[in-house]
Protein backbone atom coordinates (compact mmCIF):
# COMPACT_ATOMS: atom_id res chain seq x y z
CA UNK A 1 0.00 0.00 0.00
CA UNK A 2 1.38 3.40 -0.86
CA UNK A 3 0.92 6.32 1.83
CA UNK A 4 -0.63 9.06 1.68
CA UNK A 5 -3.78 11.09 2.72
CA UNK A 6 -7.27 11.48 1.53
CA UNK A 7 -6.39 11.12 -1.74
CA UNK A 8 -4.58 7.93 -1.28
CA UNK A 9 -8.33 6.41 0.56
CA UNK A 10 -10.23 7.90 -2.81
CA UNK A 11 -7.96 6.33 -5.14
CA UNK A 12 -7.78 2.83 -3.06
CA UNK A 13 -12.10 2.91 -3.08
CA UNK A 14 -11.88 3.61 -6.99
CA UNK A 15 -9.37 0.71 -7.76
CA UNK A 16 -11.89 -1.68 -8.67
CA UNK A 17 -13.50 0.56 -10.83
CA UNK A 18 -10.49 0.47 -12.99
CA UNK A 19 -9.98 -3.45 -13.68
CA UNK A 20 -10.63 -3.26 -17.19
CA UNK A 21 -9.00 -0.42 -18.06
CA UNK A 22 -5.86 -2.40 -18.79
CA UNK A 23 -3.25 -0.10 -18.90
CA UNK A 24 -0.73 1.92 -16.77
CA UNK A 25 -2.09 5.37 -15.30
CA UNK A 26 0.14 8.03 -13.42
CA UNK A 27 -1.82 10.31 -11.43
CA UNK A 28 1.09 13.51 -11.15
CA UNK A 29 0.53 16.28 -8.86
CA UNK A 30 1.09 19.66 -8.23
CA UNK A 31 4.15 19.05 -5.46
CA UNK A 32 6.17 17.08 -7.70
CA UNK A 33 4.73 13.84 -5.79
CA UNK A 34 2.53 10.98 -7.83
CA UNK A 35 0.11 7.64 -8.18
CA UNK A 36 0.77 4.96 -10.27
CA UNK A 37 -1.95 2.62 -10.72
CA UNK A 38 -1.22 -1.11 -12.71
CA UNK A 39 -3.97 -1.87 -14.38
CA UNK A 40 -3.25 -4.44 -16.05
CA UNK A 41 -4.28 -8.43 -16.28
CA UNK A 42 -7.19 -7.39 -13.70
CA UNK A 43 -5.72 -7.46 -10.45
CA UNK A 44 -5.21 -3.35 -10.04
CA UNK A 45 -2.98 -2.13 -7.90
CA UNK A 46 -0.90 1.19 -6.83
CA UNK A 47 2.60 0.99 -7.66
CA UNK A 48 5.36 3.30 -5.63
CA UNK A 49 8.46 2.92 -7.35
CA UNK A 50 7.76 4.68 -10.56
CA UNK A 51 9.30 2.00 -12.61
CA UNK A 52 6.11 1.35 -14.87
CA UNK A 53 6.50 3.42 -17.40
CA UNK A 54 2.43 5.07 -18.08
CA UNK A 55 -0.12 5.03 -20.96
CA UNK A 56 -1.58 8.33 -19.43
CA UNK A 57 -0.51 11.13 -17.17
CA UNK A 58 -3.15 12.96 -15.07
CA UNK A 59 -1.67 16.35 -14.03
CA UNK A 60 -4.05 17.27 -11.02
CA UNK A 61 -3.91 19.35 -7.92
CA UNK A 62 -4.58 16.57 -4.61
CA UNK A 63 -7.86 17.75 -3.78
CA UNK A 64 -9.02 17.99 -7.66
CA UNK A 65 -7.44 14.21 -7.67
CA UNK A 66 -9.95 13.45 -5.08
CA UNK A 67 -13.04 14.99 -6.48
CA UNK A 68 -12.02 13.65 -9.48
CA UNK A 69 -11.92 9.79 -8.17
CA UNK A 70 -14.83 10.44 -5.75
CA UNK A 71 -16.94 12.07 -9.26
CA UNK A 72 -17.45 14.90 -7.58
CA UNK A 73 -15.66 16.61 -10.78
CA UNK A 74 -16.72 16.82 -13.89
CA UNK A 75 -13.56 15.26 -15.58
CA UNK A 76 -14.50 16.75 -19.04
CA UNK A 77 -15.68 20.41 -17.49
CA UNK A 78 -11.97 19.89 -15.15
CA UNK A 79 -9.56 19.33 -18.82
CA UNK A 80 -12.06 21.48 -20.57
CA UNK A 81 -10.42 24.59 -17.57
CA UNK A 82 -7.29 23.13 -16.97
CA UNK A 83 -7.85 22.13 -13.89
CA UNK A 84 -6.39 18.66 -15.12
CA UNK A 85 -3.42 17.94 -17.92
CA UNK A 86 -3.14 14.98 -19.74
CA UNK A 87 -0.32 12.89 -21.30
CA UNK A 88 -0.65 10.35 -23.61
CA UNK A 89 -3.35 8.51 -25.10
CA UNK A 90 -6.62 10.29 -24.48
CA UNK A 91 -8.55 7.26 -25.62
CA UNK A 92 -7.22 5.52 -21.92
CA UNK A 93 -7.84 8.84 -20.26
CA UNK A 94 -11.80 8.58 -22.02
CA UNK A 95 -11.84 4.75 -20.46
CA UNK A 96 -10.53 6.00 -17.13
CA UNK A 97 -13.52 8.83 -17.30
CA UNK A 98 -16.57 5.74 -18.11
CA UNK A 99 -14.49 3.50 -14.90
CA UNK A 100 -14.97 6.55 -12.28
CA UNK A 101 -18.41 7.68 -13.61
Amino acid sequence: MVSGGLEMEALEAALPKLSRMNSILRFDLNDGTGYTIDARGGEVRLVEDGSLEPDCTIKVSRDNLVKLVNGEMDPILAYTLGRIKIQGSMDIAMKLVKAIG
